[in-house]
């Protein structure tokens, strides 16, 4: 792309450039496109392109990786089998089991711990995911009560876990929490906490659905950081580009339960090895470059902290954290999300550039007035230099309509 999207993408239902008179499912494949089209991005996610373009990249990494000659899967077999000793292996767990979300594989986990734990009770953040974007589902259909050590934007202190008044079986840990901006605390702090959870005789279960980011951050192996869990959920399309799926680490007692609950859940899946496949991809392809990618978020970072800083910025920004914990981060400027996102939108439209996507109003109890969004660094930003951020972050301010 150079600056002109050709083709009918939306539909039908034209819009020059933000898509606002087209209902939202147009509006989203129209932006998908353009955004997918971009000739330089800081990262693709695998919602971009057409499916046969991935399936041909799928096939050719399986050729390569010897895997063609291997039988499709039935009912959680071969493949998924290879899958879960590969992850279990990873994590430095005794074994794992494969399931077709993280919604289900962490209230399976929950569920599992707490018929052991003798207390329906969850210790989490109130910005973890199941609490943000899981409709209610541990109360609804797992039977569980969730309770806060804190609300502060960031993962409760030892001090909150031990002194917290109410009794729970299982503490949670999302790492990072991604809605607090993909935020980890240091090695010294999760290693308290985790040990004031053990003091109340709670079990502690890992949301890693972007574990894999975080070796860089803790300066610790993967293995190292997955064992201060009792059981550990890691996500394949969060950071490794696979197509879905997730799978639930730990003991193999708590592993063997899994697998009735996750039959019961309606999860055991006839056939699954596309998804087993794009999975073992991301561990060989992705997880070894994603300390390269952190270490050039920090770069991204410092530079649109810069250019937001600059004479021509808004006056009032936030990069946060201000060094990236992960390869992700937020972003605030004082617009509106829909202002900022037709913004977004023109600057790939025009310049075949993406820099960032769509924007969204704060958490409640954010600043008012302003938006925030998520930056990702992956494969292809690490292209990007420091002055290629400047330019993107000088033109895409140009195009924002008050």
């Amino acid at each position: 792309m150079t600056g002109e999207v050709t083709g009918d993408v939306t539909g039908g239902v034209s819009d020059e450039v933000t898509g606002k008179d087209l209902d939202e499912g147009a509006a989203r494949r129209y932006r998908t496109q353009v955004w997918g089209g971009a000739a330089r991005t800081l990262w693709r996610p695998s919602v971009d392109g057409t499916v046969g373009a991935r399936l041909r990249e799928l096939a050719d990494w399986t050729d390569a990786a010897d895997l063609a000659d291997a039988l499709p899967d039935t009912y959680g077999d071969g493949l998924v089998e290879v899958l879960e000793r590969r992850v279990a292996e990873e994590l430095g767990m005794e074994a794992a089991v494969f399931l077709p979300t993280g919604t289900m594989a962490q209230q399976v986990a929950l569920r599992c711990w707490a018929g052991r734990t003798g207390s329906p009770v969850v210790a989490l953040h109130p910005l973890a995911h199941p609490e943000v974007h899981e409709d209610d589902a541990f109360g609804t259909v797992s039977g569980l009560r969730t309770v806060h050590p804190t609300d502060a934007p960031r993962l409760p202190t030892a001090e909150e876990v031990r002194d917290h008044p109410e009794p729970f079986g299982t503490l949670m840990l999302e790492l990072p929490l991604r809605d607090a901006g993909f935020v980890l605390p240091s090695w010294e702090e999760l290693t308290a906490t985790v040990e004031a959870a053990r003091e109340r005789d709670a079990v502690v279960h890992f949301d890693g659905a972007r574990l894999w980011e975080c070796p860089t951050h803790f300066g610790r192996p993967l293995a190292e950081i997955a064992g201060l869990a009792d059981s550990v959920y890691v996500s394949f399309y969060k950071s490794l580009g696979g197509m879905s799926g997730a799978v639930l680490a730990g003991p193999e007692e708590l592993v063997a339960e899994a697998r009735v609950w996750l039959h019961r859940y309606g999860g055991l899946v006839f056939q699954q090895y596309a998804t087993a496949l794009s999975a073992l991809r991301g561990l060989d392809t992705e997880l070894p470059r994603l300390p390269s990618y952190v270490a050039h978020a920090r770069v991204v970072a410092e530079a649109l902290r810069e250019a937001l800083a600059g004479k021509d910025g808004p006056g009032w920004f936030r990069v946060h954290p201000e060094v990236p914990h992960t390869h992700q981060f937020q972003v605030w400027l004082p617009y509106e999300p829909d202002v900022l996102t037709a913004a977004a939108l023109a600057l790939t439209e025009r310049t075949g550039t993406c820099l960032f996507r769509r924007w969204f109003a704060p958490v409640p109890g954010g600043p008012p007035g302003t938006a925030v969004t998520e930056v990702t660094v992956a494969g292809e930003g690490l292209e990007w230099t420091p002055e290629d951020v400047r330019k993107a972050v000088r033109d895409f301010l140009t195009l924002i309509e008050a």
